[in-house]
């Protein structure tokens, strides 16, 4: 049993199991266990894992994404990213309860390199799922909601706000600005829980228990948060809720997590 996603040891318990995708999901799954395997065999993967909502049983059919973390023997190619497109196309037209597919790619190395230790390292860890090869959390250490942690994983918005106000400026459709205000929300919202984890004390991934979390600490960018929280589920093609993201709560949010926890070390 687990409080407040910790072990026993205070250490952060691995979020996801196969044994909470519900069955819904199930064959989805299988079909991405299937064609990564497939696509990219042993000589190209190291380890296949999945992340999200999906492996904690948290999935919502038709709404839910799948999403999957691929870590390959060496760094990613185009090759790599073109059979990474295939199956994330092939996914999504298959299964009508997934709202789209996302892959990410990166090398077994680098994820296991020290300047990833408290990032990527954290991530197939904590919130990844083994789906197929040898698991790298086994390599990797157990990890405590600490200030560290918390800088390495979201210390860098201050860099994402000026990406996604170029990006702002350039949509053109409802599907953009969509597409736009749930990344911008879901990141806004983890890196909000971040901010206050060391004082809390725990982890969670869920976005509406972050945004109250949140709100303990900061009472006063609580509603903003939860309309973060709210966009990050169902994303809006409202220019206001972008702006407020964007424009209000980010760079607030950015400069205190500054103040509090520091910067991101850089990445070569």
């Amino acid at each position: 049993m687990t409080v407040r996603g910790l072990e026993e040891d205070g250490a952060i318990a691995r979020e996801g199991a196969l044994s909470r995708v519900s069955a819904g999901f199930a064959p989805v799954v299988d079909a991405a266990r299937a064609q990564v395997a497939e696509l990219f065999g042993s000589t190209r993967l190291h380890s296949a894992y999945l992340y999200g909502s999906i492996p904690r049983g948290a999935a919502i059919p038709g709404v839910s994404d799948l999403d999957l973390l691929l870590a390959l023997r060496h760094e990613p190619t185009e090759a790599d990213r073109v059979d990474a497109k295939t199956i994330e196309s092939t996914l999504d037209r298959s299964f009508t309860q997934i709202n789209g597919v996302g892959i990410l790619l990166s090398s077994a190395r680098t994820l296991l390199s020290e300047p990833e230790r408290h990032d990527g390292g954290f991530f197939v860890a904590c919130l990844c799922t083994p789906l197929l090869g040898s698991d790298l959390a086994e390599q990797l250490p157990r990890y405590r909601p600490t200030a560290l942690l918390a800088r390495e994983t979201n210390g860098d918005l201050s860099l994402a706000l000026p990406r996604w106000r170029s990006r702002a400026a350039e949509t053109a459709t409802d599907a953009d600005r969509k597409a736009l205000s749930r990344l911008a929300a879901r990141k806004i919202v983890r890196t909000g829980f971040t901010l206050i984890m060391p004082r809390w004390g725990g982890w969670t991934s869920d976005l509406s228990e972050s945004a109250e979390l949140f709100g303990r600490y900061y009472p006063e960018r609580v509603e903003e948060m939860r309309v973060a929280a709210a966009t990050g589920r169902t994303p809006s093609a409202d220019p206001a809720v972008l702006g407020m993201l964007i424009d209000h709560l980010g760079p607030w949010l950015a400069a205190e997590y500054t103040a509090v926890h520091g910067e991101k070390a850089p990445r070569p």
